[in-house]
């Protein structure tokens, strides 16, 4: 994790030193990041979007054979091959994107530590941001209902391969009030960054959507 946190938290403390407000630096930084995963999210995207399109086959398939499932199995691969797709597809990106959020995590966890380099040099800048006195501490209720919020707008927004799937509505409801909790003990900084990178997703999600939007239309 320091491996990465380290580069990560040099990139946050340059950002600082041309912007000289702490808030802002870290919208900037987590704006930064996000454009970098960029191509990354868009394969995830893709890859699920193909998963999404090819799900009625696979339930006929599932229906077909669901009491061989050996045969269920080599059915299921040879569809995926036939469209060029793999099954890991959209979980790719995702691992990969995982050791950087968890970097992400711990420098804005202890930005003393990782952005710049003492616990007392931190302390002697400006951490206030709107209406949150100090980035370190915890917002117990605004910050953390916002970061809920987008979380849920997130995932409604995010294609899935299989939308009518229980356990993803569970988690689209379920995940929301846990962030919502868990920003009420983080420091404020890290639930604004995760406020900025749900809030950039979103957009995200919804410009890649509009040409789709468009071609139904016939426009």
């Amino acid at each position: 994790m320091q491996a990465l946190a380290r580069p990560l938290g040099m990139l946050l403390k340059f950002i600082y030193d041309l912007i000289n407000n702490y808030g802002l630096s870290i919208i900037v930084f987590t704006i930064v990041v996000k454009l970098i995963l960029v191509p990354l999210t868009l394969k995830q995207m893709k890859s699920m979007k193909e998963l999404q399109e090819i799900q009625p086959k696979i339930k006929e398939i599932q229906e077909k054979y669901k009491n061989d499932k050996e045969k269920l199995n080599v059915k299921t691969m040879e569809l995926y091959q036939e469209h060029k797709i793999s099954p890991f597809g959209g979980c790719l990106p995702m691992l990969i994107q995982l050791p950087i959020l968890f970097g992400l995590f711990a420098v804005l966890r202890d930005p003393g530590l990782y952005v710049f380099g003492s616990q007392e040099v931190y302390e002697s800048i400006n951490t206030s941001f709107l209406w949150l006195p100090n980035l370190t501490d915890a917002d117990k209720l605004i910050l953390p209902l916002i970061a809920g919020l987008t979380t849920f707008l997130t995932s409604a927004t995010t294609p899935s391969a299989n939308k009518g799937d229980q356990t993803q509505k569970m988690m689209m409801y379920f995940f929301p009030v846990m962030i919502f909790w868990w920003g009420r003990s983080f420091p404020a900084g890290l639930t604004l960054y995760w406020v900025v990178s749900n809030s950039f997703q979103v957009v995200q999600q919804l410009v890649l959507a509009r040409p789709k939007a468009k071609t139904k239309e016939g426009v």
